[in-house]
């Protein structure tokens, strides 16, 4: 019984990497070849909420250590990000931070202009046609 809870162990310890890294930068780099804009979105919005995720660690992370299912809560809900039958990282992007984003000022809708002076803008001000990469 002993060998097959290191097992489960070993394999709870590696899953975490290869579901939150190494298949998010595969599917990155595919999604990045491809002639679709879709899945762009789908794993930029993966990496915005996944950096997100991490640095709440950074700042909560004397906390987070008295909760002891945190690393398995986390897993599942980067399963659901990162699976793509769900297209959890879009769905919480357009819910909930294009919503916060747009609610702060720092995202203009098409037909509109910002309600307020942004620092965000100053820094780095949207270029009209402007696109990260073309295919």
């Amino acid at each position: 019984m002993d060998k097959f809870w290191t097992f489960l162990t070993a394999l709870h310890s590696g899953a975490g990497p290869i579901v939150m890294l190494l298949y998010p930068l595969y599917a990155s780099v595919i999604a990045m070849e491809s002639t679709t804009k879709v899945d762009d979105e789908q794993w930029l919005a993966y990496w915005i909420i996944y950096s997100f995720l991490s640095l709440t660690e950074l700042i909560l992370q004397s906390l987070i250590e008295w909760i002891p299912i945190w690393y398995t809560v986390k897993l599942v809900f980067v399963a659901w990000l990162v699976l793509p039958q769900f297209q959890g990282a879009a769905f919480i992007y357009n819910r909930v931070v294009r919503e916060q984003f747009k609610k702060h000022g720092v995202l203009r809708s098409t037909h509109s202009k910002p309600t307020k002076p942004n620092i965000l803008h100053s820094i780095f001000p949207h270029r009209e046609g402007h696109e990260a990469h073309s295919h």
